[in-house]
């Protein structure tokens, strides 16, 4: 075989072995699979909206004024720290001005207009009372920062509430009472839906507690002279004054009790625990004597007290933000607020999961108290959830220390 044929030949053999190799990469390229297409961004989840009622102005400003700025302090927290389970909350804050007649045209707006869903508040039990029926008609749940036990009781399905019950609140002061010997007492009240709770509260108990109710007064919610009312009561001559309101007036009262020389122990509902009043009340305000929650008191409390931390940061957080005197008020938003994050957290962005989910909250550390919600209890404190405290040198202090 000459050269030149050599050449040939092997150049042939070359060609054919490269013809086979690409047609085997070919088809094996064809048999391999199709690289994953890249993952797409995953999609925030919705947000959710959620109403609030406060009396952000008007008598019961004390109350709705902390609860707004608390509300919305804490909102901004949870979205800072990427809402709930991925949900941005968005807080939709109407000021009822404490009327009734607004709390129910401004919850008809949050339910078919916003559709919000969930609505916090109002402050006061008579804005409550009013739309109670709509948010269970509308299956809308109501978380209530009013304290009146006819809130919960009867009870509604989709209705709870986070301050303390009245009737603990009564039989707190009634306790009190009994040690001091006191067995003959005054009853003033404002009429509103939560003096009148409390009356009837303090009008049911009194017997179980062998105490006689000698004079009962009720007054106008915007009284600015309760003189008339304090005449009438000295001249029963009780043991002491039990009054039940959360308007200005119940200062006025003490101011008016000093100025006619009535020198009984005044006792006031949980409806006190804001030291406006006390500052109203000036030196008159000085030995009243009320039930509140521990938030008031939380620089005394025991470091192994199950409240103490969230006190801590809850008063640090919103007397550095605001520059003002925390409440227990606002502590009654702030556990609205944390209620319903934690029922979302557990159950998804579904209403009637998460209204479920607040039945089953047990063990639920809050400003007011230790909740244990269940389906037959929709407020979840009991009778420890309060603390006798007093006014001692213009400021709070426990009680009997």
């Amino acid at each position: 075989m000459t050269r030149r044929m050599w050449a040939l030949c092997c150049a042939a053999m070359i060609l054919s072995t490269w013809t086979l190799s690409s047609a085997s990469e070919a088809k094996d390229a064809k048999t391999a699979p199709a690289p994953a297409p890249a993952a797409a961004p995953a999609k925030p989840a919705d947000p959710i909206k959620i109403g609030a009622l406060f009396a952000v102005t008007g008598p019961a400003a004390n109350l709705g004024s902390p609860e707004a700025k608390t509300a919305q302090m804490l909102v901004d927290e949870i979205n800072a720290k990427g809402g709930v389970k991925g949900h941005k909350l968005v807080l939709v804050i109407k000021d009822t001005q404490s009327k009734p007649e607004n709390a129910v045209s401004f919850a008809k707006q949050l339910i078919e207009e916003e559709k919000v869903f969930a609505i916090i508040g109002p402050s006061t039990t008579g804005e409550t009372m009013q739309i109670k029926a709509l948010c269970e008609e509308n299956k809308t749940l109501l978380i209530s920062c009013a304290a009146a036990e006819a809130i919960v009781n009867p009870l509604a399905k989709y209705v709870f509430k986070t301050p303390q019950k009245d009737s603990d609140a009564a039989r707190k002061i009634f306790m009190v009472l009994n040690k001091l010997k006191i067995d003959k007492i005054a009853v003033t009240s404002s009429n509103t839906g939560f003096g009148k709770a409390g009356k009837e509260q303090l009008e049911k108990i009194a017997p179980d507690y062998k105490i006689t109710i000698v004079a009962n007064e009720v007054y106008e919610k915007d009284a600015t002279d309760l003189t008339g009312v304090l005449t009438k009561i000295k001249a029963a001559n009780p043991g002491a004054v039990v009054n039940w309101s959360i308007e200005p007036a119940q200062a006025i009262l003490a101011k008016n009790m000093k100025q006619l020389g009535l020198k009984i122990p005044l006792f006031q509902s949980h409806g006190f625990g804001n030291i406006k009043y006390v500052q109203a009340a000036g030196e008159a305000a000085e030995g009243i004597i009320f039930p509140a929650g521990r938030l008031l008191v939380v620089d005394v409390l025991a470091k192994d007290n199950p409240q103490k931390a969230l006190l801590e940061k809850y008063k640090t957080d919103y007397e550095s933000k605001y520059k003002e005197d925390v409440s227990t008020f606002g502590g009654h938003a702030y556990d609205a607020i944390s209620i319903l994050a934690k029922a979302i957290e557990t159950a998804g962005a579904d209403k009637e999961k998460v209204r479920e989910a607040i039945e089953g909250l047990k063990g639920f550390v809050g400003t007011a108290g230790i909740f244990n919600f269940s389906p037959t209890d929709h407020n979840g404190l009991d009778i420890n959830a309060f603390e006798m405290l007093t006014v001692k040198g213009g400021k709070f202090a426990v009680y009997g220390n």
